[in-house]
Formats: structure tokens, sequence, C-alpha cells
């Protein structure tokens, strides 16, 4: 069994894992999972009520998860020239504890194709969170987590060499009266 079947069956049977992402290190699971989701809280040491930022495969799979999609959306993602998540203003199908407490979420399409591998063999997006302590610097490398991170998750897809962008993705933000808020650059 490769790595990645691996991490999707670890993930299904609502396990935590430690990735390399298209940005940073990042802790994921089922965005479905409510036990897993806490576990990520408890593990990064992270106040409730934060949403995540799921990463999905494709524009298709985030419009299974999005009752409302602002066509523009379709733009955005095909000309991003850097890593982009866009938040959306309502959700479904989705723990409660992925969303804001406005019921939005935060997807960004990954053209990353280990993370892409992952998501379509586990045919659900995933959960990218960075790798730290809260309120800690992200990790870009491996060797940037801290060991009480790497021993509390079930799986580490190993990925030695690689090292991240250095930059979080830019996040923007559709409201349900359709305006839009730059959150992060």
């Amino acid at each position: 069994m490769d790595d990645i079947a691996k991490a999707v069956e670890i993930i299904q049977n609502g396990g935590v894992i430690l990735y390399p992402t298209d940005t940073i290190w990042g802790i994921g699971c089922d965005p479905t999972n409510e036990k897993a989701i806490k576990r990520i809280i408890e593990i990064k040491k992270r106040s409730e009520g934060k949403s995540f930022i799921l990463l999905a495969d494709s524009i298709n799979r985030v419009e299974r998860y999005v009752k409302e999609f602002p066509e523009v959306c379709y733009d955005l993602v095909d000309l991003a020239t850097e890593p982009l998540t866009i938040i959306y203003p309502v959700s479904m199908g989705l723990s409660p504890l992925v969303c804001g407490e406005d019921g939005s979420v935060a997807f960004r399409v990954t053209a990353d194709m280990f993370c892409r591998r992952l998501i379509q063999q586990l045919k659900k997006p995933i959960v990218s969170t960075s790798a730290n302590i809260s309120g800690k610097s992200f990790p870009i490398r491996f060797e940037d987590i801290a060991q009480e991170i790497v021993d509390q998750v079930d799986f580490v897809l190993d990925n030695p060499d690689y090292i991240g962008t250095k930059n979080p993705s830019k996040i923007i933000k559709f409201s349900k009266n359709g305006n839009i808020e730059l959150i992060r650059r």
C-alpha cells in the first residue's frame, strides 16, 4: 500500500494526518468527522469556533459543499497564479466545526498533484490547517514541526524534500449579499 492509500484509509477511519500541502505542512482529516476535527483542535491547542480551510482537487468538488456558488469563482480559480482560498457564504454537508460562525466555508482548489491525488482517492475535501501550535509560526519544512504535533497524529505522509512556499494562501470572502472582501494578501 502506498503512502496516499494509507493516509486515505486512516482519514476514512477517523484519523488525523500530517502532510505537505500546496503552501505549508498541514494537519488534515475528514471535514465531516467531528471527532477527528476536535482532535486537530486539541493538537493545535486552538480555540473552538475558528474555521478551517479545506482543500479540494477541483471546483466541481467545492460545488458539492457550497450552497450558493458565485459564477466569478470559476474565473478566480482558473486565473489564480498563487494559492487562493475563497470563503463561500453558505456550506452544506460539512461539520459545523470546520465552518465559520456564520456558516461560511473556506476552500482552496489545490494545484499540487500530491494533494490532488490524496483528495481524489478520499473522494471528498480534506481539512488543511497549518501543522503548528496555534499562534506559532507555520512550518514550511518538516523539521519546523514541533515534535508534540508529530507525536499526536496518526500518520505522517513522508516527504522530507518538501519545502513550502513560505506564504500561506491569499484569502477572499464572498458575503451573502455578494460583496467581496480581501481577508489576506
